[in-house]
């Protein structure tokens, strides 16, 4: 079995096969005819094959082959020791044989003590100690038999000191139950521990399974182990017997019970009792004496009894009807696929599917046995194991498949399974289906063809109205193991399930009735030929070309009188219609379901002769979902009144209209109306007929003019969409009993909200929203909501010039968002009132002057007042907040022209303040109290022009995250801003007037992100070294900062004016000082750092394109003590590693010096095209002198870097690369290496085997 998730290779052990269960030495002479005979019996009674030499003379040395073998073959040796034992050579060398067997293939020895006690057998005394003095007198002068008598010596005392039993003085017939007992625990342990060894995951079942049944107590307890077909439920029961069946007096394992006719249940009956009580016998010929006898028998006996796979009550009812029948610590196990039948008080433990891990081990364990596959056969393994989806059958059936196939035939075998169902996983799955009532197959049937997937409640309803009993055959389908509801409310089962509920629905249709059709070909088949229609109950169709597009036969249609689910998707480009194209005429009366989601095609047929092109003439009047995107007509049919009818979905139509109104329409069970996107709607129906409506959604019907008035009548209305119903002007009443969402937005040729019909139930969240719209007028009864309102948006309605103070009286109200309204100027004085208001948005409003009253309001948690950037003249106040807005978390203040007063000075008193953005003001002081803020994580405070100090104790906001201090004309920081411990985030950036830091910046342990891009820093505070969190520095743009101070260990990421030659010789010593700790601590890892920047610095002086660099190196490049490394810029796809290679200068046998480098910080890789990464490779890492043969640095000529990363076909831009060659210091080594470039020249003109020469500082136009 594989060892983990990602292995295909066995790792299961060898375990020989024991062909006896019991080897029995011992002296004929003493015990055959007694204890010995007595013993073999009870054995044999337990079913333990025993071997017994009956032919056994026990005379001279040598032990015959087949005994040996009879020996080796044991897996538990009982050796009786008796007074005369040791007087038998043959018994000696009989005893050593097994003491050998022992250490070697690991068999059990027992001793038995019959008539000796061990001590004289372990010290050879008494009877043994007579014999052993024979043993050696023979053998004085036999250098060989003294070593014999040894090996005899030391297999007793080995023997004597292991557990056995000591039959010396007691009863012999308790002996040897104790005996049998003790052998059968043993054999099951042992046995059980092989076969379990297969068993992928049985531990953690088979604890469960153990800690339910509660070993330790003495009441009966009855365990259902309940499961779907295949899943391991009879081999968890069978592993829990073997485990556990010698702690019982009697123990049997009835295996499928199912099979047996209930009125045939005493054949089981008489098989229990004959295992139980051990006599093979006919106890009853009827079921009830049955129940009679067994209670009489077994009151007293204390058993484990397995019923494996029953399927109906009279299972328990006839074969364990009464605790009281059995023993007390009895315990009774039951596998089944139907829980109901374990009964509500008896635990039951489910056995699910393996998880992904497992399921690879046990199709490994089939599929390949000991053996690795290939990588090609391998993916294709995985495919399997998630078609499987767990489920321990098919696993085994399709790992046996596979098994010694090759890869050729993997892949058709593999697609082979993926499309076709397995006769033997549907047999064993389609019992559970057999045994269920007709109506829940239809259900069943219905959910693996159509609703599997589908909101659980959601498919209730539809199942619901053509079976009043949906709900409960629901429940009854998941007891029986067929579905289940996932953790998100929908209705799911196996894949192998679904598959077996197709299957049927396939082999129906092979017989001519096909009830449901899923594919093009099998529906073509039907509506075409006109075959099999009367059967047909449900058709769900899905096509991706237009070629593809299903016909349908006028008399087709009309003989599907069954028909209940039509449901017809297309995938692809919406079609242009063509007026000269059939449309079905006729659809059955009794459809049900007729769905088409995102369907955009009509359902028609250009030229075959079985297609009319007369428009629809009729649908089913059972119809209990029809949707239908893309409807291509205007009217639904006049005679189309489906009472049954639940959702109604016709999205994207071209309806003009539902239907002709002559008369009114009843859809008593209608819960949805779906027409979004039907652009040449113009009008709504009659809703009168409709008390049931939940949701009407008519987002995006741009011609929609009125909204019938009768809507008033839909009590249980939920959701009403109309966002973005541009031409409606008429929309008179709207029932607000069960309302919870009114959508409006958009509606921009709608100026009066309608009237509000009922009164609003309470406990459920409401909200309106009217932005966008042209609303200028509320009715009166519009204020009624209250207090059940909580949601009411009105932001971008440009007329809104101030809000009516009536809305201050909906207490319900927990969001208010008016952000948008560009003429609102102010707010309601009593908006205090809101008691229960979170959030109040009033971003981009003309708004001043917050009244007084809103710091009452203890419950709010987001104020926004936010204004645009542009020059606003009128200065914004803040009220005094007098110990209110206890919940406040976020107020958002920027660019509101707030100068010194507009600001509460009693600001610090908002103890729940998170967040504060005051940016863009025109203050020059805070209020001293900010730093009263304890609470506070993020405070904005960029472009505010003005201010030009911070206070000095801003270092008290022990909680702040992130500080903003961009664009401002600060001069100097305070001293106590190094003691915000927390702060992770200081952005500096465009403060043109703040010239140097504070020195202890370095305080900061938690800092992440500095930037001070923009500034005129001339130097940094070494401090910064200190910043052990710091993983970005934004310098870009420090026009006066030539000098870097020593790194962080943790940063990665710099941004600054690599232009700056100064600054790049600078960065790159820090990175030496980083890299030469990495390579003290032994580690081939190269520290990367990465920028921002268009192109290769022109620092870097070799540049070449591509993932692949070669540079030339001239005479004398390494210089001792000076020679810091080669300096890299690498600009391009992500990479993972570098292998560099130092070439030799000449091929005089001198080998390549090849190391490969990892690369730290990988993980901040990106592939923005103006992403660079900085790295300098040491020598150090490189250099072999144990490999060098006395050369140095200096005669090897070449370096050659590789950048390897995985292959990126996403990514477009070219690679490019950077090289310098990095000193200590640089000012006159140039000069050197100029001199030295020239004479290598000349000294190399001599050589026969040079290698070319390339200049080192090459210009980007060689490139």
């Amino acid at each position: 079995m594989a060892s983990s998730s990602s292995s295909f290779a066995s790792d299961s052990q060898y375990c020989p096969r024991w062909k006896y269960d019991v080897f029995l030495s011992f002296r004929g002479e003493d015990t055959r005819k007694t204890f010995t005979s007595h013993l073999y019996e009870g054995l044999k009674n337990r079913g333990i094959f025993t071997f017994q030499d009956d032919k056994r003379l026990e005379q001279g040395d040598s032990i015959s082959g087949e005994l040996l073998k009879a020996i080796e073959e044991s897996q538990v040796a009982l050796v009786i020791f008796s007074k005369n034992y040791a007087t038998s050579r043959w018994c000696l060398n009989e005893l050593v044989k097994i003491m050998e067997c022992k250490e070697v293939n690991g068999q059990i020895v027992i001793p038995v003590f019959y008539d000796v006690y061990p001590s004289e057998v372990r010290h050879q005394t008494e009877s043994f100690a007579e014999a052993f003095s024979k043993h050696e007198s023979k053998y004085t002068d036999d250098i060989e038999g003294m070593q014999k008598v040894k090996r005899w010596r030391t297999a007793l005392s080995a023997a004597a000191d292991l557990k056995g039993c000591n039959v010396h003085g007691r009863i012999e017939s308790d002996c040897i139950g104790e005996l049998v007992d003790d052998v059968s625990s043993k054999l099951c342990k042992t046995s059980s521990s092989y076969l379990l060894q297969d068993i992928v995951g049985i531990d953690t079942h088979l604890e469960k399974v153990k800690s339910l049944l509660e070993m330790e107590t003495n009441d009966v307890r009855v365990l259902g182990i309940w499961g779907m077909g295949g899943v391991g439920k009879t081999t968890l029961a069978r592993a829990v017997f073997d485990t556990l069946s010698p702690q019982f007096q009697g123990a049997s394992f009835l295996a499928d019970v199912k099979e047996t006719n209930t009125n045939e249940m005493h054949s089981l009956q008489n098989i229990l009792l004959s295992e139980l009580l051990r006599e093979d016998k006919k106890y009853v010929n009827d079921k009830e004496k049955g129940k009679r006898l067994m209670a009489h028998r077994l009151r007293f006996m204390k058993v484990l009894v397995v019923l494996d796979d029953i399927n109906h009550h009279d299972h328990l009812e006839y074969l364990a009807g009464d605790l009281g029948w059995f023993g007390s610590g009895s315990r009774i196990i039951a596998t089944t696929r139907n829980k109901q039948i374990i009964g509500k008080n008896n635990v039951v433990y489910e056995v699910t599917t393996l998880p992904e891990h497992h399921a690879i081990q046990l199709f490994n364990h089939y599929a390949f046995k000991d053996e690795a596959p290939d990588e090609h056969i391998k993916k294709l393994a995985l495919e399997v194991v998630s078609h499987a989806k767990g489920l321990p059958l098919a696993l085994r059936l399709w790992g046996i498949l596979l098994h010694n196939k090759d890869t050729t035939m993997w892949r058709e075998v593999v697609d082979m399974i993926k499309r076709e169902s397995s006769p033997d996983i549907v047999k064993n799955l389609k019992i559970s289906f057999e045994g269920l009532q007709d109506k829940e197959k239809t259900i069943f049937l219905d959910i693996a063809c159509f609703f599997r997937g589908k909101d659980k409640d959601y498919t209730i309803e539809i199942l619901k109205s053509y079976d009043l009993d949906a709900r409960i055959r629901l429940h009854d389908l998941i007891e029986k193991s067929l579905v289940f509801i996932s953790k998100y409310d929908t209705i799911q089962m196996h894949d192998l399930i679904q598959d077996m509920g197709r299957y049927v629905v396939t082999m129906q249709k092979n017989s001519g009735q096909p009830s449901r059709l899923w594919n093009i070909e099998d529906l073509e088949d039907v509506l075409i030929n006109n075959i099999g229609t009367m059967e047909v109950e449900a058709i769900w169709c899905t096509y991706f070309e237009a070629h593809q597009k299903p016909c349908f036969s006028k008399e087709a249609m009309k003989n599907m009188k069954k028909l209940r689910i039509l449901c017809i998707r297309w995938y692809g480009s919406t079609p242009q219609r063509d007026s000269k194209d059939g449309s079905i005429e006729y659809l059955s009366n009794n459809l049900c379901w007729f769905y088409s989601l995102e369907c955009s095609r009509k359902i028609s047929s250009s030229s075959d002769s079985n297609c009319h092109d007369d428009s629809i003439e009729y649908l089913s009047n059972n119809l209990c979902w029809f949707v239908w995107h893309d409807y291509p007509w205007k009217l639904l049919p006049e005679n189309f009144k489906p009472r049954r009818l639940v959702y109604l979905e016709l999205q994207e139509s071209s309806l003009h209209h539902l239907w002709t109104e002559t008369k009114l329409q009843q859809f008593p069970s209608l819960r949805r109306i779906d027409l979004s996107h039907s652009k040449s709607l113009k009008r709504t129906p009659e809703f009168k007929g409709m008390p049931n409506l939940e949701y009407l959604d008519l987002m995006y019907c741009t011609s929609l003019e009125e909204v019938h008035p009768s809507l008033k009548y839909c009590k249980k209305l939920i959701q009403l969409n109309l966002y973005c119903c541009t031409s409606l002007e008429r929309f008179p009443y709207v029932n607000v009993e069960s309302l919870e969402s009114l959508n409006l937005i958009y509606c921009s040729s709608l100026e009066k909200f309608p009237e509000i019909s009922g009164i609003m139930k309470q406990g459920t969240a409401r909200k309106i929203m009217m932005s966008y719209s042209g609303i200028r007028e509320l009715p009166l009864s519009f204020f009624d909501l209250q207090p059940h309102l909580t949601k009411l948006h009105l932001n971008d309605m440009k007329i809104l010039v101030s809000l009516a103070s009536s809305i201050c009286k909906w207490k319900g109200l927990v969001k208010l968002d008016v952000s948008n309204c560009s003429k609102l100027e102010s707010l309601p004085e009593e908006i205090g009132d809101l008691e229960n208001l979170e959030e109040l948005d009033a971003r981009y409003t003309l708004i001043s002057l917050p009244p007084s009253s809103i710091v009452r309001l203890n419950k709010l948690k987001s104020l926004q007042f936010q204004k645009t950037k542009s020059k606003h003249r009128v200065y914004f106040v803040f009220p005094l907040v007098n110990d209110g807005l206890l919940s406040l978390e976020s107020l958002d203040l920027s660019y509101c022209n707030i100068i010194d007063g507009g600001l509460p000075e009693d600001i610090g008193s908002l103890s729940s303040l998170k967040k504060l953005n005051l940016s863009g003001n025109n203050f020059e002081h805070l209020p001293r109290s900010i730093a009263q803020l304890v609470a506070l994580e993020y405070l904005e405070l960029s472009n505010c022009k003005r201010l030009t100090q911070l206070p000095e104790d801003i270092g008290s906001l022990s909680s702040l995250k992130k500080l903003n201090l961009s664009g401002n004309n600060f001069e100097h920081l305070p001293r106590s801003i190094a003691q915000l411990g927390a702060l992770e985030y200081l952005e500096l950036s465009s403060c043109k007037r703040l010239t140097q830091l504070p020195e202890d910046i370095g305080s900061l342990s938690s800092l992440k992100k500095l930037n001070l891009s923009g500034n005129n820093f001339e130097h940094l505070p070494r401090s910064i070294a200190q910043l052990g969190a710091l993983e970005y520095l934004g310098l870009s743009d420090c026009k006066k900062l030539t000098q870097l101070p020593e790194f962080p260990q943790q940063l990665y990421a710099i941004h600054a004016d690599w232009s700056n030659d100064s600054l790049c010789n600078s960065f790159f010593q820090n990175i030496s000082s980083l890299q030469h700790a990495i390579c003290s601590s032994h580690s081939l890892s190269l520290r990367v750092f990465r920028s921002w920047e268009g192109n290769i610095p022109s620092w870097f002086k070799y540049q070449e394109m591509g993932t692949s660099a070669s540079v030339n190196l001239p005479k004398n490049w390494y210089v001792s003590d000076n020679f810091l490394g080669f300096a890299t810029c690498y600009s391009g796809k992500p990479i993972d590693y570098i292998t560099a290679h130092l070439i030799p200068l000449c091929d005089d046998g001198m080998s390549s010096m090849t190391q490969e480098f990892a690369l730290s910080n990988n993980s901040s890789y990106s592939n923005d095209w103006n992403i660079i990464n900085f790295l300098l490779v040491p020598l150090g890492g490189l250099w072999d002198a144990s490999n060098a043969n006395g050369k140095t640095p200096n005669d090897y000529g070449c370096i050659k870097l590789d950048f390897i990363g995985e292959t990126d076909d996403d990514f477009d831009n070219e690679e490019e690369i950077g090289v310098r060659l990095l000193y200590k210091n640089e000012s006159e080594l140039c000069i050197g290496i100029r001199k030295s470039r020239y004479e290598e020249e000349a000294a190399c003109s001599s050589s026969k085997k040079q290698r070319q020469h390339l200049p080192f500082f090459p210009t980007r136009s060689g490139l």
